[in-house]
Protein backbone atom coordinates (compact mmCIF):
# COMPACT_ATOMS: atom_id res chain seq x y z
CA UNK A 1 0.00 0.00 0.00
CA UNK A 2 1.86 3.10 -1.04
CA UNK A 3 2.04 5.82 1.53
CA UNK A 4 -0.77 8.03 2.12
CA UNK A 5 0.34 10.25 4.16
CA UNK A 6 0.32 14.16 3.33
CA UNK A 7 3.55 15.64 3.26
CA UNK A 8 3.66 19.49 3.58
CA UNK A 9 7.10 19.64 1.42
CA UNK A 10 5.96 18.03 -1.74
CA UNK A 11 4.36 20.64 -3.72
CA UNK A 12 1.95 18.14 -5.15
CA UNK A 13 0.51 17.47 -1.79
CA UNK A 14 -0.82 20.74 -1.64
CA UNK A 15 -4.68 22.21 -2.93
CA UNK A 16 -4.04 25.54 -4.83
CA UNK A 17 -5.23 27.47 -2.10
CA UNK A 18 -2.48 25.90 -0.26
CA UNK A 19 -0.25 26.51 -2.29
CA UNK A 20 -1.31 30.26 -3.14
CA UNK A 21 -0.46 30.79 0.73
CA UNK A 22 2.74 28.91 0.68
CA UNK A 23 4.03 31.71 -2.06
CA UNK A 24 4.50 34.88 0.85
CA UNK A 25 6.99 32.23 2.44
CA UNK A 26 9.10 31.89 -0.52
CA UNK A 27 10.42 28.26 -0.51
CA UNK A 28 12.86 27.31 -2.81
CA UNK A 29 10.57 25.19 -5.69
CA UNK A 30 12.62 21.97 -6.21
CA UNK A 31 12.15 20.62 -9.66
CA UNK A 32 14.48 17.10 -9.67
CA UNK A 33 14.84 15.34 -13.57
CA UNK A 34 16.74 12.22 -14.34
CA UNK A 35 16.77 10.07 -17.00
CA UNK A 36 15.79 5.60 -17.82
CA UNK A 37 19.26 4.48 -19.31
CA UNK A 38 21.80 1.75 -19.39
CA UNK A 39 23.38 1.13 -16.44
CA UNK A 40 25.58 -1.57 -16.78
CA UNK A 41 24.88 -5.44 -16.44
CA UNK A 42 24.57 -4.71 -12.62
CA UNK A 43 21.72 -1.98 -11.90
CA UNK A 44 18.62 -1.18 -13.12
CA UNK A 45 17.25 1.03 -15.74
CA UNK A 46 16.36 3.82 -12.81
CA UNK A 47 19.65 5.19 -11.09
CA UNK A 48 19.46 8.31 -12.26
CA UNK A 49 16.15 8.84 -10.92
CA UNK A 50 16.35 7.02 -8.40
CA UNK A 51 19.33 8.60 -6.40
CA UNK A 52 18.29 12.34 -7.61
CA UNK A 53 14.91 11.80 -6.35
CA UNK A 54 16.30 10.18 -3.02
CA UNK A 55 18.61 12.53 -2.49
CA UNK A 56 15.93 15.20 -3.22
CA UNK A 57 13.17 14.23 -0.97
CA UNK A 58 15.71 13.54 2.04
CA UNK A 59 17.24 16.74 1.29
CA UNK A 60 13.68 18.51 1.83
CA UNK A 61 12.47 16.75 4.56
CA UNK A 62 15.55 17.85 6.37
CA UNK A 63 14.86 21.81 5.32
CA UNK A 64 12.14 22.59 7.74
CA UNK A 65 10.25 24.23 5.09
CA UNK A 66 12.53 25.58 2.65
CA UNK A 67 12.23 23.17 -0.07
CA UNK A 68 8.88 22.35 -1.65
CA UNK A 69 9.93 19.56 -3.72
CA UNK A 70 8.06 19.17 -7.10
CA UNK A 71 6.91 15.71 -9.44
CA UNK A 72 10.36 14.53 -10.65
CA UNK A 73 11.13 14.45 -14.62
CA UNK A 74 11.72 10.98 -15.53
CA UNK A 75 13.25 11.15 -18.92
CA UNK A 76 16.03 12.93 -20.45
CA UNK A 77 18.18 13.23 -23.20
CA UNK A 78 19.72 9.64 -24.06
CA UNK A 79 20.05 9.32 -27.86
CA UNK A 80 23.53 8.67 -27.42
CA UNK A 81 22.31 5.47 -25.19
CA UNK A 82 19.83 4.40 -27.89
CA UNK A 83 22.11 1.25 -28.70
CA UNK A 84 20.86 -0.14 -24.97
CA UNK A 85 17.26 -1.50 -24.96
CA UNK A 86 15.17 0.21 -22.67
CA UNK A 87 16.19 2.99 -22.75
CA UNK A 88 14.08 6.30 -23.24
CA UNK A 89 14.93 9.62 -25.17
CA UNK A 90 14.06 13.00 -25.19
CA UNK A 91 15.14 15.03 -28.02
CA UNK A 92 17.15 18.20 -26.94
CA UNK A 93 14.27 20.41 -27.86
CA UNK A 94 11.12 19.07 -26.55
CA UNK A 95 13.39 18.75 -23.04
CA UNK A 96 14.13 21.96 -22.74
CA UNK A 97 10.70 23.37 -24.12
CA UNK A 98 9.20 20.70 -21.34
CA UNK A 99 11.21 21.79 -18.53
CA UNK A 100 10.78 25.57 -19.34
CA UNK A 101 7.35 24.99 -19.54
CA UNK A 102 7.27 23.91 -15.84
CA UNK A 103 9.67 26.68 -14.59
CA UNK A 104 7.60 29.11 -16.26
CA UNK A 105 4.59 27.92 -14.52
CA UNK A 106 6.28 28.12 -11.06
CA UNK A 107 7.35 31.63 -11.66
CA UNK A 108 3.79 32.70 -12.66
CA UNK A 109 2.13 31.69 -9.53
CA UNK A 110 5.19 34.07 -7.56
CA UNK A 111 7.26 31.65 -6.83
CA UNK A 112 10.75 33.79 -6.91
CA UNK A 113 13.34 30.54 -6.17
CA UNK A 114 13.47 27.72 -8.52
CA UNK A 115 16.29 25.25 -8.71
CA UNK A 116 16.64 22.26 -11.37
CA UNK A 117 18.38 19.41 -9.72
CA UNK A 118 19.72 17.18 -12.08
CA UNK A 119 20.51 12.91 -11.38
CA UNK A 120 21.71 12.57 -15.14
CA UNK A 121 25.10 14.34 -17.13
CA UNK A 122 24.16 14.72 -20.51
CA UNK A 123 20.55 16.80 -18.98
CA UNK A 124 22.87 19.58 -17.78
CA UNK A 125 23.55 21.35 -20.98
CA UNK A 126 20.11 21.55 -21.81
CA UNK A 127 18.82 22.71 -18.21
CA UNK A 128 21.23 25.61 -17.91
CA UNK A 129 19.88 27.12 -20.99
CA UNK A 130 16.12 26.28 -19.73
CA UNK A 131 17.49 27.98 -15.90
CA UNK A 132 18.82 31.01 -18.06
CA UNK A 133 15.66 31.30 -20.14
CA UNK A 134 13.32 30.81 -17.12
CA UNK A 135 15.62 33.80 -15.53
CA UNK A 136 15.00 36.27 -18.73
CA UNK A 137 11.66 35.20 -19.57
CA UNK A 138 9.69 35.59 -15.99
CA UNK A 139 11.06 37.33 -12.35
CA UNK A 140 12.64 34.39 -10.89
CA UNK A 141 15.79 33.21 -10.51
CA UNK A 142 16.38 30.01 -11.40
CA UNK A 143 19.67 27.50 -11.38
CA UNK A 144 20.76 24.10 -11.92
CA UNK A 145 23.06 21.53 -10.94
CA UNK A 146 23.78 18.15 -10.94
CA UNK A 147 24.20 16.25 -7.55
CA UNK A 148 27.72 14.84 -7.20
CA UNK A 149 29.22 18.53 -7.87
CA UNK A 150 27.52 19.76 -3.99
CA UNK A 151 29.72 17.45 -2.59
CA UNK A 152 33.34 16.97 -4.27
CA UNK A 153 35.75 17.08 -1.38
CA UNK A 154 33.55 14.46 -0.03
CA UNK A 155 33.80 12.44 -2.52
CA UNK A 156 37.66 12.57 -3.41
CA UNK A 157 38.14 12.03 0.27
CA UNK A 158 36.84 8.65 0.02
CA UNK A 159 36.92 7.39 -3.65
CA UNK A 160 39.61 4.77 -4.35
CA UNK A 161 38.86 4.93 -8.45
CA UNK A 162 41.52 7.10 -10.37
CA UNK A 163 40.03 9.48 -12.34
CA UNK A 164 37.78 8.71 -15.11
CA UNK A 165 36.54 5.99 -12.38
CA UNK A 166 33.08 7.93 -11.61
CA UNK A 167 32.07 8.61 -15.09
CA UNK A 168 28.33 6.64 -15.51
CA UNK A 169 27.70 3.70 -13.37
CA UNK A 170 30.64 3.14 -11.78
CA UNK A 171 32.04 3.45 -7.99
CA UNK A 172 29.97 6.90 -6.98
CA UNK A 173 26.74 5.60 -8.20
CA UNK A 174 26.77 2.47 -8.32
CA UNK A 175 27.89 2.91 -4.03
CA UNK A 176 24.86 5.34 -3.39
CA UNK A 177 22.74 2.60 -5.00
CA UNK A 178 24.11 0.15 -2.97
CA UNK A 179 23.67 2.38 -0.40
CA UNK A 180 20.11 2.87 -0.80
CA UNK A 181 18.70 -0.16 -2.25
CA UNK A 182 21.31 -2.93 -2.20
CA UNK A 183 19.14 -5.81 -2.87
CA UNK A 184 18.36 -4.55 -6.31
CA UNK A 185 22.48 -4.16 -7.72
CA UNK A 186 23.93 -7.57 -9.17
CA UNK A 187 27.47 -6.68 -8.10
CA UNK A 188 28.47 -9.73 -9.70
CA UNK A 189 27.78 -8.61 -12.82
CA UNK A 190 29.81 -5.55 -11.83
CA UNK A 191 32.80 -4.44 -13.97
CA UNK A 192 35.28 -1.99 -14.82
CA UNK A 193 34.73 -0.41 -17.96
CA UNK A 194 37.35 2.85 -19.03
CA UNK A 195 37.93 2.54 -22.63
CA UNK A 196 37.48 5.89 -24.61
CA UNK A 197 40.53 6.86 -26.55
CA UNK A 198 43.14 8.17 -23.73
CA UNK A 199 43.88 12.15 -24.41
CA UNK A 200 44.94 15.04 -22.66
CA UNK A 201 41.95 16.89 -23.32
CA UNK A 202 38.88 15.10 -23.77
CA UNK A 203 37.80 12.08 -20.67
CA UNK A 204 34.85 11.72 -18.46
CA UNK A 205 34.60 12.19 -14.37
CA UNK A 206 31.56 13.31 -12.73
CA UNK A 207 34.19 14.92 -10.82
CA UNK A 208 36.95 16.22 -12.94
CA UNK A 209 35.42 16.70 -16.13
CA UNK A 210 37.49 17.09 -19.25
CA UNK A 211 38.55 20.68 -20.27
CA UNK A 212 36.74 19.83 -24.07
CA UNK A 213 33.86 18.31 -24.36
CA UNK A 214 32.70 15.62 -26.69
CA UNK A 215 30.12 12.53 -26.30
CA UNK A 216 30.22 10.30 -29.13
CA UNK A 217 27.35 7.43 -29.01
CA UNK A 218 28.06 5.24 -26.02
CA UNK A 219 28.57 2.13 -27.70
CA UNK A 220 31.96 3.14 -29.51
CA UNK A 221 33.87 3.15 -26.02
CA UNK A 222 31.52 1.16 -23.76
CA UNK A 223 30.40 -2.09 -24.31
CA UNK A 224 29.12 -3.20 -21.27
CA UNK A 225 26.91 0.74 -20.24
CA UNK A 226 29.48 1.31 -17.54
CA UNK A 227 32.08 4.22 -17.87
CA UNK A 228 33.95 3.70 -14.68
CA UNK A 229 34.46 0.91 -11.89
CA UNK A 230 31.63 -0.57 -10.67
CA UNK A 231 33.82 -3.31 -9.14
CA UNK A 232 34.92 -1.18 -5.48
CA UNK A 233 31.64 0.49 -5.21
CA UNK A 234 30.91 -0.57 -1.37
CA UNK A 235 27.41 0.81 0.54
CA UNK A 236 29.90 2.11 3.30
CA UNK A 237 31.32 4.64 0.79
CA UNK A 238 27.68 5.16 -0.73
CA UNK A 239 26.22 6.26 2.68
CA UNK A 240 29.14 8.70 2.80
CA UNK A 241 28.25 10.37 -0.48
CA UNK A 242 24.83 10.33 0.07
CA UNK A 243 24.97 11.84 3.12
CA UNK A 244 26.84 14.96 1.81
CA UNK A 245 25.03 15.46 -1.05
CA UNK A 246 22.23 16.08 1.05
CA UNK A 247 23.96 18.25 3.53
CA UNK A 248 25.10 20.41 0.37
CA UNK A 249 21.74 20.98 -0.71
CA UNK A 250 20.34 21.87 2.35
CA UNK A 251 22.85 24.51 2.37
CA UNK A 252 22.56 25.71 -1.35
CA UNK A 253 18.63 26.04 -0.95
CA UNK A 254 19.18 28.28 2.19
CA UNK A 255 21.80 30.50 0.64
CA UNK A 256 19.68 30.06 -2.77
CA UNK A 257 16.61 31.11 -1.05
CA UNK A 258 18.04 34.20 0.61
CA UNK A 259 20.45 34.94 -2.66
CA UNK A 260 20.21 39.07 -3.01
CA UNK A 261 19.50 40.20 -6.76
CA UNK A 262 20.69 43.65 -7.73
CA UNK A 263 17.99 46.80 -9.80
CA UNK A 264 18.28 45.73 -13.32
CA UNK A 265 19.65 49.28 -15.16
CA UNK A 266 18.81 50.11 -18.36
CA UNK A 267 21.23 52.35 -20.24
CA UNK A 268 19.23 53.59 -22.89
CA UNK A 269 17.29 55.58 -19.95
CA UNK A 270 19.52 56.17 -17.29
CA UNK A 271 22.96 57.88 -17.17
CA UNK A 272 26.39 55.78 -16.93
CA UNK A 273 28.53 58.09 -15.29
CA UNK A 274 27.05 57.71 -11.48
CA UNK A 275 27.63 54.67 -11.22
CA UNK A 276 31.06 54.97 -12.64
CA UNK A 277 31.95 57.55 -10.24
CA UNK A 278 30.91 55.69 -7.17
CA UNK A 279 32.40 52.74 -8.24
CA UNK A 280 35.89 54.64 -8.62
CA UNK A 281 35.25 56.22 -5.16
CA UNK A 282 33.82 53.28 -3.54
CA UNK A 283 34.35 50.72 -5.41
CA UNK A 284 30.39 49.88 -5.17
CA UNK A 285 27.38 51.04 -7.40
CA UNK A 286 25.49 54.28 -6.47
Amino acid sequence: MPDQEKKSYLYHHHTWPELKERVAEQPVVVLPIGSVEDHGYHMPLDVDNFLIGSISEEAAKRADGDILLMPLIPYGFETHHMDFPGTIDIKQEHLLNFVLDVTLSVAHHGFQRILIADGHGSNMPILELAARRTILESDALCATFIWPSLNIPEINEHRESDKQGMAHAGELETSVYLHLAPERVQMDKAVKDINMPASDFIWMDLLSGSPVRCMDEWTRFSKSGVYGDATIATAEKGEKFFEAAVNHFVKLVREFKNRPRGERTDYHKEPWDKHYRSLKETGKPE
